[in-house]
């Protein structure tokens, strides 16, 4: 399998890139990870300008020699080349997967919404830097080599996916509050709904779901991943995560399911967008 690196939103170091080809080339050498030179590129605070992340992009997908699209790293960016991406994608695109989660969310979504390749949220390569960045890393390559797991490794799905009859997506809620109401937002009435959420004050998570949830009537259930590194507010709010997600499920009758093992730290797990397998 060769897999494809590009960075729609913000760039990567060198040395994170060399650090993942090494871990791939000891532990999966059946996958052939080739990073786009785009990923290090710089202007302000994207991995290049608009136009650079979006011909890179294009560049991966539209290849014909190449099976997955792993997205580098999240930040912020993709929204701002996501349409132009997905009006300009060939039938080489359509049978591929396409990985990352955060920021690279708007792409997921898109992707999902046009019925494009198949999208997946899964740990990103700028994922290496974590703490246990190299298990995030090898669950991912795992995955692409068939479901690999290596000893002592955690398993690389989603555990709720087990025995799920409903089709499932997984989101950073920020990014899924955005996309509402966007031509980027996929139909998501049936579905299971996972969302998590980093450096965000509570006040603006309960923000956040008083806005999302107006916008997913008809879904299944939703699951709440990880809210980490969350700031002191100059009063504390007073209500945990889980208390908003059932509280705003409850005001738009939206079945709350519990908690998802996804978040931004090493031990995110994948969740394959649509029925699970």
């Amino acid at each position: 399998m060769r897999i494809a690196v590009c960075a729609p939103s913000t760039p990567i170091q060198r040395v994170d890139a060399e650090r993942v080809l090494a871990l791939a080339g000891a532990e999966f050498p059946e996958l052939e990870l080739v990073v786009h030179e785009q990923c290090f590129a710089e202007d302000g605070h994207f991995a290049g300008a608009d136009a650079l992340r979006l011909e890179a992009l294009l560049e991966c997908a539209n290849d014909p020699g190449t099976d997955a699209v792993w997205f580098a790293r999240g930040g912020y960016g993709a929204c701002r080349v996501a349409e132009d991406a997905l009006a300009r994608l060939d039938h080489a695109a359509q049978d591929k997967l396409f990985l990352g989660y955060s920021d690279a969310g708007y792409l997921l979504g898109g992707l999902y919404r046009a019925r494009i390749g198949r999208p997946v949220h899964a740990p990103m390569l700028a994922d290496i830097r974590r703490e246990s960045g190299e298990d995030a890393i090898r669950r991912v390559l795992g995955y692409l080599s068939g479901g690999v797991t290596k000893p002592g490794g955690a398993e690389p799905i989603e555990p709720s996916l087990a025995g799920e009859k409903h089709p499932v997506v997984a989101f950073n809620l920020m990014t899924l509050a955005m996309l509402a109401g966007t031509p980027l937002m996929p139909g998501l009435a049936g579905h299971v709904v996972m969302v998590e959420e980093v450096s965000e004050y509570l006040y603006a998570i309960d923000r956040l779901f008083f806005h999302l949830t107006a916008h997913l009537g008809g879904i299944a259930g939703l699951r709440l991943g990880r809210v980490s590194a969350v700031p002191e507010n100059d009063r504390p709010f007073g209500i945990a995560p889980e208390e908003i997600a059932r509280h705003w499920c409850q005001r738009h009758a939206i079945a709350y399911l519990g908690a998802a093992d996804i978040g931004h730290d090493a031990a995110n797990r994948i969740v394959p967008f649509g029925k699970p397998a």
